[in-house]
Parts: structure tokens; sequence; C-alpha cells
């Protein structure tokens, strides 16, 4: 019997959902109500990424080796330090006659579900990919549930942007909801030149924020985001500094976006946000025991929410986004090429 959630792929440990198992089934063959598709490209999750280049010295060979060795031991891309995937885009080539998915074969995707619950098989050794950006040209078969979520690609978008944007699409919709609870806030994003960052200060600005801050770590990030003109201020700060953190930004935040992707972030995004004010913590680098235990310490009387990556609408809202915000393509291009 198959279960929309996938139980029938779990094969260690028995019992768990796909995401929480050691080892999926990644067999060809599908389930009546599942969705094969033909691989094209992986996005890595940047937290993941960051680990193993920083692991292996940046040897992109090394990255190459431990990615395919990681997919042939779990069946699934599911990094065991940072517990985080990404996600892919590919072509669908199967389709149970169960499947509640509206997709045909020949349609391309994109999943927007982390691939940490995903079955993948890679078959060509990644022998197009150097190892050395977190998108990898690839071929191979994944497995989507019936209640997988994924997204017909856009025709107006380059399949690597649209990878990119899908990857993190979950942050700006989570940031707009959030935004729009207070009356002209002031939103501060960590990380804010990256691809998630760059979308969430947009969406805040759209949903009414009164004024926007972006920390980035770098001279050279603070100048991208300066161009691309979507914060009101550009800081540059170590955000695993608190107190450095909380002195540059200056005024406490309404909201503050996690969006790094290091570890180490939590208490400085505490120590930055305003009591009553609310902490999103996109980083699949956040220490979430850390960041409650640290809010305690502080005697912070903060609201702390994870963003799980599904908002309903999350994918058109951040294309959108992308379409409108000229700042945002910019930043998005120049990053894309840049690898």
């Amino acid at each position: 019997m198959t279960s929309p959630v996938g139980l029938h792929r779990v094969v260690d440990p028995p019992g768990v959902l796909p995401q929480a198992a050691w080892r999926l089934d990644n067999r060809p063959e599908i389930a009546p109500s599942e969705v094969r598709v033909a691989v094209e490209r992986l996005n890595l999750d940047a937290a993941s990424f960051r680990q193993l280049r920083e692991k292996h010295g940046g040897d992109g060979d090394a990255v190459r080796a431990e990615v395919l060795e990681i997919v042939a031991t779990r069946g699934k891309m599911h990094n065991p330090v940072t517990g985080s995937g990404g996600m892919l885009i590919g072509t669908v080539d199967a389709v149970g006659p169960a499947s509640p998915l509206a997709f045909k074969p020949g349609d391309r995707i994109a999943t927007l579900v982390s691939l940490t619950l995903t079955p993948l098989a890679i078959t060509d050794g990644l022998a197009r990919w150097d190892g050395a950006s977190e998108q990898v040209p690839c071929a191979g078969h994944a497995i989507l549930f019936a209640r997988s979520v994924a997204a017909v690609l856009p025709d107006d978008l380059d399949p690597g942007l649209a990878l990119a944007v899908f990857d993190v699409c979950g942050a700006p919709a989570l940031t707009d909801r959030v935004v729009r609870r207070y009356q002209g806030p002031t939103v501060t994003v960590l990380g804010a030149a990256g691809k998630s960052g760059s979308l969430s200060l947009a969406a805040a600005r759209r949903a009414g924020a009164g004024r926007t801050v972006g920390v980035v770590p770098t001279a050279a990030e603070r100048d991208l985001l300066a161009r691309a003109g979507l914060a009101d201020q550009v800081v540059v700060a170590d955000a695993r500094d608190p107190v450095g953190l909380a002195a540059a930004v200056g005024e406490p935040a309404d909201v503050t976006v996690v969006c790094v992707d290091v570890p180490g972030c939590e208490h400085g995004a505490v120590l930055a946000t305003a009591a009553g004010g609310t902490v999103i913590f996109f980083s699949m680098a956040t220490s979430f025991a850390s960041a409650a235990l640290g809010a305690e310490g502080l005697a912070a009387d903060v609201t702390m929410l994870i963003g799980n990556g599904f908002v309903p609408g999350h994918a058109d809202y951040a294309l959108d986004l992308v379409r409108t915000e000229p700042g945002v393509r910019g930043l998005l291009d120049a990053r894309l090429a840049a690898h």
C-alpha cells in the first residue's frame, strides 16, 4: 500500500517520515500515486553547500564525490551535518494513474519540497559539475509523492534563475505575511544580499515596512545591495557577533529575518529585535535550541518563527517579485553570473 506522504519509500528506520529517514528507496519504478522526474539540475541548500565547500577547502572534486556518496548512501540528497538538502528541476517522464498532481509527461517542473525527503538517484556521476557552485547539472531521476509540491517552470525566466527563486520562495511569502501584522514596522534582514534575503527585503517593502535594513558580511556585498536599492540602510556586520550586530543595526527591528548560511547567528538576531517583535529563521544553519535558550537568557519577549518553506501561493509570489522588482532581478542575475 502506498502512502501519500511517502512512508512506503522509507527503508531505514521504519515508521518515520521520509525527511527523518536515514535511507529512502530510490528505485525508478513508480507506485500508482507517484510521479517520476528526469532530473536536470539540483540546487543545493546554501548552508549545505557552504559546509561541504569549507570541509573540503574548496576542492570541487572532493565536494562532488561527497554529494555522490550522500545520494548513493541515503537515496536522497540529505547532508548529515546540516540536515538540509535543496531542490531540483527536471522533466516529468512518468505519472501514476492515481497521482493527484496536475502534471503530465513532458512538463518541466521545479520541486518545492526539500531534497531531504525526495527519493533521488544520480546516473551520470555529476560529470558536468565542478563542485564550485550550488547549482548542480546532472542526470538521474527523482520521485514525487501524492502530497509533494512542485511547479511548472515559467517560460519567461532562465531555468537557473527560476531554480534559484523556487529554492527560497517560502521566505518572501512568510515575510509578507508577518510584516502585514504590524503598522509600518522596521524590518532587518540578515544575509540581505543573498537569494532569500533580497527577496525578503522586497517583500517587506511591498508589505508596508516603514524602514528596511539589510545586513551583509562584506563591503562587496554592501555595494551590491546598495546598487539594488532594496534597503533603506545597508550595514556591514558579522551576524555571529551579537553585541557587534546590535550596535551596527542601531534601533531594534520589529521584524528580523534571518537568511544567513552560517551557524551562530541566533543570539544576534534576538538581540537586534525589539520587545514584542518577531524573528523569522529561514537559515538551515540555525540551531533552534540556541535560539530558544538564548532568547530566554536575554529575557527577550520576541516571537520566533521557523520558516518551513511552504506558504500557499509562495512560488507565484516570489516570481512576481523577480518580474516586477528590478533590484531583485539585477541582484539575482549578478549572483548567478558570478557562479
